[in-house]
């Protein structure tokens, strides 16, 4: 199973490495072979400065990655990423063809300005609920307080150790 994960200059590092870490380390100590393959996806493939100047190279930009069956959306300081258009096509259409989508924290804002929501209810870091709320084009973040897991395909958790849980679950 692929498992992608969309980072982009000042995302949060627990927010993809978390997830990183707990389906690699699921996959070496599985009992089935390559259980998870697990990648990093940037818009160019290049290196990204997350949070802290921590940089970090992702194995493949958003125009080079193998079929994605889990895509994770992480969170961080996304303003930017959310006036990309060539970035939020791409986040829209992976999401069509994942088997399940995630967000992890303010990805939320991420999958919502991409139109990757529709009707599905989602939660996002406290911090962030009330001023952010109204910058996403689709007004349907709401103010959860905790892990709403919604039908069918789509799972937001609103904060780092959340994505522990949803990489275990």
């Amino acid at each position: 199973m692929n498992i992608g994960i969309y980072i982009y200059d000042e995302a949060e590092v627990l927010d993809f490495s978390g997830p990183f870490e707990v389906f690699s380390t699921a996959s070496r100590v599985s009992k089935t072979p390559n259980l998870f393959s697990v990648f990093l996806i940037s818009e160019t493939g290049k290196t990204v400065t997350a949070r802290g100047g921590y940089e970090v190279n992702s194995a493949y930009s958003i125009s080079t990655h193998p079929s994605i069956d889990v895509l994770i959306v992480v969170g961080g300081v996304h303003t930017g990423e959310m006036k990309k258009p060539l970035v939020l096509k791409w986040i829209a259409e992976a999401s069509k063809q994942a088997k399940l989508v995630a967000s992890v924290c303010t990805g939320a804002f991420l999958l919502a300005e991409a139109g990757a929501l529709s009707d599905h209810k989602v939660t996002t870091h406290r911090k962030d609920r009330s001023e952010k709320i109204s910058q996403t084009s689709e007004k349907v973040i709401r103010t959860w307080r905790s892990l709403k897991i919604n039908g069918g395909l789509m799972r937001e958790i609103s904060s780092p150790q959340a994505a522990y849980r949803l990489a275990l679950t």
